[in-house]
C-alpha cells in the first residue's frame, strides 16, 4: 500500500511541476511548443555519436549510487557509509544535468563566465573529496583520480580556444570521454561492494 501511495505522490508532484513550467512558458517564453521540442536529430549516425555516449556514462553513477542507496538504507540504514553514496548520487546527479541541460552554456548566456562556473563546481567537488576522504581512501580511488585528471585535461584544452577543429576537439573529447568511463567504473565498484558487504551483514 506504501508503494502505490509513493507512485501516486510522484505523479502527482510531477504532474504539478510539468503544469507550472507550462505555464512559466506561456507566459514568459516563445513557445510552450518548445518544451516538447523533439532532440537534433544528425543526418548521418557519427554525428554526435561519442558526445552522446559521454552523457550515457554520466548517468550511469547518478543511477547507481541513487539506486544503490535506496539497498543500503533497506539493509542497513543506520550504516555511515550510506551518506557518501547518497551524496555521490547528488553530485554525480548535478554533473549529469549540467550535461544533458548544459547549465553552464545557460549560465553563460546570462552574464555568468563559463570558468566561473567550472570553479564554483570544482569547489563543491573540493568539499565532497575532503568530507568523505577517508571513505574514499579505502575504496579503488586511482579510477576516480584519473577521470578527474582527464576531466581537468579536457577542461584545460576548452578554456585554451586552440585554433583548428580536428585536434582541439580530439584533446577535448577523447580525455573527456574516458573520465567518465573511468569515473562510472569507480563507482560501479564502489557501489557493488558497498552492497554485497551490507547484505552479507544482514543475512549473518
Amino acid at each position: 500500500m506504501t508503494t502505490y501511495r509513493s507512485v501516486f505522490w510522484l505523479n502527482t508532484v510531477s504532474l504539478l511541476l510539468v503544469i507550472a513550467l507550462i505555464v512559466s512558458a506561456k507566459f514568459s517564453g516563445p513557445s510552450v511548443a518548445l518544451l516538447f521540442l523533439p532532440p537534433f536529430t544528425p543526418n548521418h549516425p557519427n554525428v554526435g555519436l561519442l558526445t552522446h555516449t559521454f552523457q550515457l556514462l554520466c548517468s550511469v553513477p547518478a543511477i547507481i549510487c541513487a539506486f544503490s542507496f535506496g539497498l543500503l538504507k533497506t539493509f542497513q540504514p543506520r550504516r555511515k557509509e550510506n551518506l557518501f553514496i547518497l551524496c555521490s548520487a547528488l553530485l554525480t546527479g548535478a554533473f549529469l544535468i549540467n550535461e544533458i541541460f548544459r547549465v553552464h552554456i545557460i549560465l553563460l548566456g546570462a552574464g555568468v563566465p563559463k570558468l566561473v562556473t567550472i570553479f564554483v563546481y570544482a569547489i563543491v567537488g573540493g568539499l565532497y573529496g575532503l568530507a568523505f576522504r577517508r571513505t574514499i581512501q579505502s575504496t579503488p580511488y586511482i579510477l576516480l583520480l584519473t577521470g578527474m585528471g582527464l576531466l581537468f585535461f579536457a577542461i584545460t584544452v576548452d578554456s585554451l580556444h586552440l585554433n583548428g577543429k580536428v585536434l582541439p576537439s580530439l584533446l577535448e573529447g577523447v580525455p573527456k570521454l574516458f573520465s567518465e568511463l573511468n569515473i562510472a567504473l569507480y563507482f560501479w565498484y564502489v557501489c557493488y561492494q558497498e552492497v554485497l558487504r551490507s547484505s552479507t551483514v544482514r543475512s549473518d
